[in-house]
């Protein structure tokens, strides 16, 4: 960390100091030095909060100097380019701004930025590696690209239990047709994925999708509805299995199935109000009311 801030809280702690204790000495009465010991409690206060945005949480204060909204991530942006461009060899920087081009929706220029931390740093560093694949596959509409498959692997290779670099393998190998490999990978993944985590339940169906199909073959789409039919019925609480189950139906043009599915989660999920707003969004999207 900077001395510079340090120094400046320093030089203003004994100002304040200085401010304080001359008047206080030279009051007689003690109701003058009681109010004064008040104030002076305040202004350390006030320095001391001052101190912290500064000290403590310098990027708030560092933003709010330039101008920037905090409030919207693209008001960080403009901050951090301007960081890199005045200091190119500022991995941190770099790692920052691809962090902020991919929460402002920007998967493009976020893997041109982690591009530039992996040539500043090297590969080894499994939460960048991945990190840069993932933007990679967005960038790509969902693909996983041989740019992104590198990347992960090295994540793997540097962290063999890497969530995102065993979903995203899994995903290359089921689109290469390897169904043993993605298994593998999905098989591994779902062991370390609490119960109740939506990639839990992300990683069943597509489990579930890869073994329905024959070896080389397609997988069957009607086999694939009725395992996560099977599964809501035996486990209902799962919303976004509802909602894909609602969806799944439409496409098979069951859509009286699909309206069934919309009330049984309605009346499963009859106190969530979250749950609620995504299966009427769902059905409007859907035109099953």
């Amino acid at each position: 960390m900077s001395l510079v801030p340090v120094i400046g809280f320093v030089v203003i702690a004994l100002l304040a100091v200085a401010f304080a204790t001359v008047p206080l000495w030279r009051m007689t009465q003690k109701k003058g030095r009681a109010l004064m010991l008040g104030a002076i409690t305040l202004f350390m206060l006030a320095v001391g909060g001052g101190t912290y945005f500064l000290v403590g949480r310098p990027h708030l204060a560092e933003r709010s100097a330039q101008g920037l909204n905090i409030r919207e991530i693209n008001g960080l942006v403009p901050y951090l380019i301007d960081r890199v461009r005045a200091h190119p060899e500022d991995a941190r920087a770099w790692r920052y701004l691809g962090q902020a081009y991919m929460a402002a929706g920007d998967p493009r220029d976020a893997a041109k930025a982690l591009a530039k931390v992996i040539a500043l740093t090297g590969k080894g560093d499994a939460g960048l590696d991945a990190a840069f694949g993932e933007v990679l596959v967005a960038d790509g509409g969902g693909q996983v690209p041989p740019e992104a498959e590198d990347a992960f692997n090295a994540a793997l290779k540097a962290d063999p239990k890497n969530g995102p670099a065993r979903f995203y393998l899994g995903m290359a190998k089921a689109a290469r047709h390897d169904r043993a490999g993605a298994l593998a990978l999905w098989q591994d993944l779902l062991a370390d994925v609490p119960a109740t985590a939506p990639l839990h339940q992300i990683l069943v169906d597509r489990i579930a999708m890869l073994t329905s199909q024959t070896p080389g073959g397609a997988p069957n789409p009607r086999a694939m509805v009725e395992m996560l039919a099977a599964r809501l019925k035996t486990d209902p609480n799962d919303a976004l299995g509802w909602v894909r189950l609602m969806r799944a139906y439409t496409v098979l043009g069951e859509n009286q199935k699909a309206k069934e599915a919309l009330d049984t989660a309605r009346k499963t999920f009859a106190t969530n109000k979250d749950a609620q707003t995504a299966f009427t969004t769902a059905a409007k999207a859907l035109k099953l009311e």
